[in-house]
């Protein structure tokens, strides 16, 4: 079972990796029943934090930086798909989509949020933006609801509909059932889910400032040289802690982004090391620690979500950094 890792040194972290994920996820839902009200706190925590780190082994599984063969990695990326609920998308589609943001150094998104929230009815975009002004992230939310019924109204994508069908019976009646086992603990569960949601937009949205194309303009054509240069200057690294390396385990060392992007093949766990090996100590850009960033994301929330420009951001503030919204790797078509 072993040697089916590409090395020893990948065999502990992944394995304690994996297994927080399957177990943690397990015992956090579980502790959501109870009727303790500390337990249920501490089940949504547990709950929200190994949704968080199963889509991260999703974008690892993506690269197939754990396992051997291609084979092994999908499996297990599908295994996790499922737990964070975005098996909707196949996993080639999720991992086709995230190559080609790192080929084509670009956000390319199946959906521009921008032109769909000013398309959408009035009604609709001011509910959306009443819901993100309580942090509720209503786009994201919307953005994966999409990636479920547009297969059932766009005719090229019929195809998809009876896989969609049968997830969506298997999801569907897991969620019947804790809810008519306990309402309380559907609603601590879709919690979890919305704090795992804003978890992953948070760190999203400050660690690029790339061009955005949608999958359907097929090959970017527009001249502008997207080199390495390019692709190390419109990229972040927003720490979860530049003093205390262990806090950025919360997003599976994600947030070393530049050095993911210089070697995207290197485990999550070597990642540190890279980034010391680039950048060394330094607190300037473009390493930025996710405390500066919390005031832009809540100035922002709203504005992010039509704003075509990423703002400002230098070393002395990020209060002026708009950021991007809707540049999530899980939803894919």
């Amino acid at each position: 079972m072993l040697n089916i890792f590409k090395n020893p040194e990948n065999i502990l972290p992944n394995s304690m990796a994996i297994s927080f994920v399957i177990f943690g996820y397990a015992t956090g839902v579980y502790m959501l029943f109870s009727r303790l009200v500390l337990v249920n706190l501490a089940g949504v925590v547990l709950t929200a934090q190994s949704l968080i780190i199963s889509a991260y082994l999703l974008h690892e599984f993506s690269h197939w930086s754990i396992f051997k063969t291609p084979d092994v990695n999908r499996r297990w990326g599908i295994l996790m798909s499922w737990i964070n609920g975005s098996c909707y998308s196949t996993y080639e589609e999720i991992r086709d989509k995230h190559m080609r943001h790192h080929v084509d150094r670009a956000d390319v998104l199946t959906f521009n949020v921008q032109h769909l929230m000013r398309k959408m009815p009035v009604i609709a975009s001011d509910l959306i933006r009443a819901l993100e002004w309580v942090y509720i992230p209503a786009l994201e939310i919307l953005m994966h609801f999409l990636v479920i019924t547009l297969p059932f109204i766009r005719r090229e994508w019929h195809y998809k509909c009876p896989r969609l069908i049968a997830i969506l019976l298997v999801r569907a009646l897991f969620f019947i059932l804790m809810a008519w086992l306990s309402l309380k603990a559907w609603l601590l569960y879709l919690l979890a889910y919305c704090i795992m949601l804003t978890a992953l937009r948070f760190a999203d949205a400050f660690q690029h400032t790339y061009d955005v194309f949608l999958q359907s303009d097929g090959e970017i054509v527009d001249g502008k040289l997207r080199d390495r240069a390019y692709e190390q200057a419109n990229t972040y690294s927003n720490l979860t802690s530049i003093h205390y390396p262990w806090l950025n385990l919360l997003f599976l060392n994600f947030s070393y982004h530049n050095a993911h992007h210089e070697k995207p093949i290197v485990p999550w766990h070597q990642l540190p090391a890279l980034h010391r090996k680039l950048f060394g100590d330094t607190t300037l850009l473009p390493v930025i620690p996710m405390s500066k960033l919390l005031k832009a994301y809540h100035s922002h929330r709203v504005i992010r979500l039509q704003s075509d420009d990423y703002g400002v951001l230098t070393n002395d503030s990020a209060n002026a950094f708009i950021g991007a919204v809707g540049v999530s790797f899980l939803t894919a078509l």
